[in-house]
């Protein structure tokens, strides 16, 4: 096979995938769909263990383990990146929920730390270590986006999330910056959340999604690794629910 014709066919080839947040669900099943593909990946996350694990399984160049809000950790990740990478990834970051009354206000500050000034910082750091052909993609969710008790937090980073990838885009021109957001994703960290209750919210999802089944991380992934790789994509968020938003 030339490498012309394994260019065509894996379109990752030659390049470099960062994916922060690489040891579970999504970041893992991106990592592993963009090997497959042709690339190289880096993976970071907090767990040191399943890190290594993933690592092992996708042949990673690299990893990192810390938290991605420690903006002195995060600076030193990317200093030390083999530049220039070509695709970052970021799915770090939960969702905050509960009661006005009842909002635990450090951990409220701690997700507007994941999701607003992480993209930010992340945005920073790739003007030195992004290819001008490369992308950063970030998660967000469609969860919040109809008004409810318990949901100001999360509704507010819905919101913000969107038309702060849309200035990003702008600034970062010609690298691009795109924002997927999902839906109920089954995922290890959905069944932490959910305990017991995650069958039956299963069971629920296949009964009303139009898709009649679950989301799954490969899905996510699918359209990850699409957005790295279709270089017309930029600006925008890409929605993935099954149709949930619908019903």
């Amino acid at each position: 096979m030339t490498s012309a014709t394994a260019s065509r066919e894996l379109p990752l080839v030659g390049k470099t995938v960062v994916v922060m947040g690489g040891s579970a669900g999504i970041g893992l099943e991106t990592a592993r769909l963009a090997r497959a593909n042709g690339a190289e990946v880096i993976l970071a996350a907090r767990n040191s263990e399943r890190l290594e694990q993933a690592a092992t399984e996708v042949n990673a160049i690299s990893t990192s383990a810390f938290d991605a809000t420690d903006w002195s950790a995060l600076a030193a990740f990317f200093d030390d990146l083999p530049t220039p990478v070509d695709h970052v990834l970021v799915t770090a970051g939960g969702s905050h929920y509960g009661p006005l009354s009842e909002i635990d206000l450090d951990e409220a500050q701690r997700d507007v730390n994941e999701h607003i000034f992480l993209t930010l910082r992340v945005a920073r750091h790739a003007i030195a270590t992004v290819r001008p052909t490369g992308s950063l993609l970030f998660m967000g969710g469609t969860g919040a986006r109809r008004p409810g008790a318990g949901l100001t937090i999360a509704a507010t980073l819905t919101a913000g999330l969107p038309a702060l990838v849309r200035n990003l885009a702008i600034e970062l021109a010609p690298v691009r910056v795109n924002l997927i957001a999902a839906g109920f994703v089954d995922t290890p960290l959905s069944a932490a959340i959910l305990g017991d209750q995650l069958e039956s919210r299963r069971t629920q999802l296949r009964e009303t999604l139009p898709i009649r089944r679950v989301v799954a991380p490969a899905d996510v992934a699918a359209l990850a690794v699409h957005l790295m790789t279709n270089t017309a994509l930029t600006g925008a968020t890409y929605d993935i629910d099954g149709g949930q938003r619908l019903v």
